[in-house]
């Protein structure tokens, strides 16, 4: 009679730290399935982690600001900014990498990995005009 209480006592106490390791891990070679002449297709492990909490590592974008509230996030660094030099092209795989409300970060020139919510599908930001087709609502932004 004990050891099923302290069975379930147990599995009660590791629940939120399995629930925390589930997180997917999401890697930029899995956001899309294929390129066509419509455009790019986003993969089927990506739309079905939207809304989930994903971890996905990259490197920083050349900032527009000092203070961060949101970044873009590439597979590899970026040593010119796109948004300032005309011959700069973004590169196709890219994650616009939202700050919860208040907080902010200092850029980063090393790999990063990136803990927060997946959201999938175009979305034109009203206030700086950036349209993005994959975000994450970043929890958190540790340096690697």
């Amino acid at each position: 009679m004990r050891l099923p209480a302290l069975l379930l006592a147990t599995l009660a106490l590791t629940a939120p730290l399995s629930a925390a390791r589930a997180q997917a891990i999401l890697k930029f070679s899995e956001l899309y399935s294929k390129v066509t002449i419509r455009g790019i297709e986003f993969s089927p492990k990506l739309k079905a982690l939207s809304g989930q909490k994903v971890d996905i590592t990259g490197f920083m974008a050349p900032p527009l600001k000092p203070k961060l509230d949101f970044f873009v996030l590439t597979k590899q660094p970026m040593s010119t900014c796109p948004f300032c030099s005309s011959s700069a092209d973004w590169p196709p795989d890219i994650v616009l990498v939202i700050m919860p409300n208040g907080k902010t970060l200092d850029p980063s020139t090393g790999p990063i990995r990136v803990r927060g919510r997946l959201e999938v599908g175009v979305k034109r930001d009203d206030e700086t005009g950036f349209v993005s087709l994959v975000r994450v609502y970043a929890d958190q932004v540790t340096d690697l």
